[in-house]
């Protein structure tokens, strides 16, 4: 059985067609220049869409679908943290005694003169003699104020680390800062200069007036 044969096309008809459009009287156009013309206009279409109307669409699309991806990640982060909720608050409660130990190392006002006594007596039950003990002027932080005492101490190395291992344990927070150590002229002794800090926590009415101060100075820097 014989193959149907392919028909021919005349391919320089065509090309005279297309020579002879009138564009003024479409309706008069070969069969295939019309053709033509309708699939050129629905490229161009199609382009135009893309270009002025499915593009924006697109990327809309893809941005909701980065918020998407970004509100599961949160949605996820969120449900772990309720999961977890029991265990956070146990764990703000450990802090929040911790905490609380931990400012109760911190004498208050009335007891910062009985604590400067211990460290003035644990210097001198190690054998060592004060040429120095001058409380400075107190820093105050956010809850809590800094005393610096500047103090100046005769004795050896032995004594001086005696002295440290005491005020590492006082029962109070006391830490020694700027350590200077150097050797007598004569008799072989040493002399320590050192910044002894301590701390006590401000009391209700001192706290009540930093945050009238914070809240004047925020009021003034508005005017």
């Amino acid at each position: 059985m014989k193959k149907p044969a392919l028909p021919n096309i005349d391919f320089q008809s065509i090309i005279e067609d297309f020579r002879r459009l009138n564009p003024n009287d479409v309706g008069t156009w070969p069969v295939i220049p019309r053709v033509a013309v309708l699939v050129a206009l629905f490229v161009a279409l199609i382009a135009a869409g893309w270009w002025f109307i499915w593009q924006d669409q697109l990327d809309a699309l893809e941005s909701k679908r980065n918020d998407e991806v970004k509100f599961k990640e949160e949605f996820l982060s969120k449900k772990r943290q309720a999961v977890n909720l029991d265990l956070h608050v146990q764990q703000l409660n450990e802090i929040d005694r911790s905490f609380g130990a931990l400012l109760k190392q911190l004498p208050n006002k009335s007891e910062v003169e009985s604590l400067l006594v211990e460290i003035n007596q644990a210097g001198m039950g190690r054998g060592l003699q004060f040429e120095l003990f001058k409380p400075g002027q107190e820093i105050v932080k956010d809850f809590y104020a800094e005393l610096p005492i500047a103090v100046r101490l005769t004795g050896n190395y032995h004594e001086f680390g005696a002295f440290a291992g005491d005020i590492g344990r006082l029962s109070r927070i006391v830490t020694l800062n700027n350590i200077t150590i150097v050797a007598q002229a004569k008799g072989g002794a040493l002399t320590l200069d050192a910044v002894t800090k301590t701390f006590r926590y401000l009391d209700e009415e001192e706290l009540a007036q930093k945050r009238k101060a914070a809240q004047d100075a925020k009021k003034g820097g508005k005017k």
